[in-house]
């Protein structure tokens, strides 16, 4: 949490120090209750791993932030991060460990940095806002495999990037301080796809003049279903539950 703290203090400061050259700038921090259910499987060179979610509810924190300028040809910029964990039970052999007959427990968690260049198509023209963009994910992905008799137990981490479109849709409620917004983000190849889908209300306090404070609730849904032929896991997971944070618009 000190570390998501140090972190929107920074953007604060930075917001504050470009305000004569961007049009608005956002930051927000929350804590998103996200509940995981799904599964993998490994079957590499006749290997049969298997996992299974446990279904325990998590409560991890969220960071985000828009940058809009009032160059039309430039794109704007969101950035994001979040992390995403799970644990469960795991059979079978993998790529580096064979937990063989017996069951033992696994746990991963994926932390991920969003880079999103956007455009607005519609900028709060008749309190509606449009963007379109493209999200490179940035997935900082471990795990671990608990040690066992007679499994002597097994980690590893990898990083990986997912491309997605970007879509965001927000009405600001006339003679109100509320927003109601929702964005997507999402890819489709071949037998898989990856979707982040989330749905929010807003209030803006609106008796500061520079700094407005901000509240915000919302549900997100998050799916990963990995399922090509070059991959040697397959994932069908998703995370979903309320959110809710503090912003601080410019």
């Amino acid at each position: 949490m000190k570390k998501i703290l140090y972190s929107l203090t920074c953007m604060s400061l930075l917001a504050s120090c470009a305000m004569a050259d961007f049009t608005r700038v956002e930051v927000g921090t929350g804590a998103w209750m996200q509940t995981p259910n799904g599964s993998a499987t490994y079957t590499e060179s006749g290997a049969n791993g298997s996992y299974v979610s446990a279904k325990k509810d998590n409560t991890k924190p969220y960071i985000w932030a828009i940058i809009k300028h009032p160059l039309p040809a430039l794109p704007n910029l969101r950035l994001e991060y979040v992390s995403i964990e799970d644990d469960g039970t795991a059979t079978g052999r993998f790529k580096d460990f064979d937990i063989g007959a017996v069951t033992t427990s696994l746990s991963y968690d994926m932390k991920q940095y969003d880079i999103i260049p956007y455009y607005n198509i519609l900028d709060n023209t008749g309190w509606i806002t449009f963007d379109l963009g493209l999200d490179i994910k940035i997935v900082d992905a471990s795990y671990t495999a608990a040690p066992l008799v007679p499994f002597t137990g097994y980690s590893d981490s990898a990083v990986f990037p997912i491309p997605l479109l970007y879509a965001r849709a927000r009405v600001e409620i006339p003679s109100t301080e509320i927003g109601v917004e929702a964005d997507i983000k999402y890819i489709t190849t071949g037998d898989s796809t990856v979707y982040d889908v989330r749905a929010k209300v807003d209030y803006t306090f609106d008796f500061v003049s520079v700094v407005k404070p901000a509240l915000e609730v919302g549900y997100r849904v998050q799916k990963l279903d990995i399922d090509e032929s070059s991959v040697d896991a397959k994932l069908d997971i998703d995370f979903s539950g309320f959110y809710a944070g503090l912003m601080l618009r410019f």
